[in-house]
């Protein structure tokens, strides 16, 4: 009976000792992963974005502006195109 006892503490200290290890491992992982200052969200890339959308409106709004012709005739074109369908 003894015997079986210290079968038995023997498993769950290696069962304890498996799941400390474990967690531990979590632990180090998080951790490293929040203090990571080359990590980028998504939210620093759809600013990005946005950021080169808005620009290029500007610089193709100016473009208008400084030559108060046509930039992009094909657009121009296909554009005009959509607005008279007549489907």
């Amino acid at each position: 009976m003894l015997n079986f006892i210290k079968k038995a503490a023997n498993k769950i200290k290696k069962a304890a000792e498996t799941v400390i290890e474990k967690v531990n491992a979590a632990a180090i992982t998080a951790k490293v992963t929040i203090e990571n200052p080359v990590a980028e969200g998504y939210v620093d890339s759809g600013v990005k974005i946005l950021i080169a959308v808005v620009l290029g409106a500007l610089l193709l709004a100016g473009l208008y502006a400084l030559f108060n012709s046509t930039i992009m005739p094909t657009v121009t074109q296909k554009v005009q195109g959509l607005f008279n369908y007549n489907g």
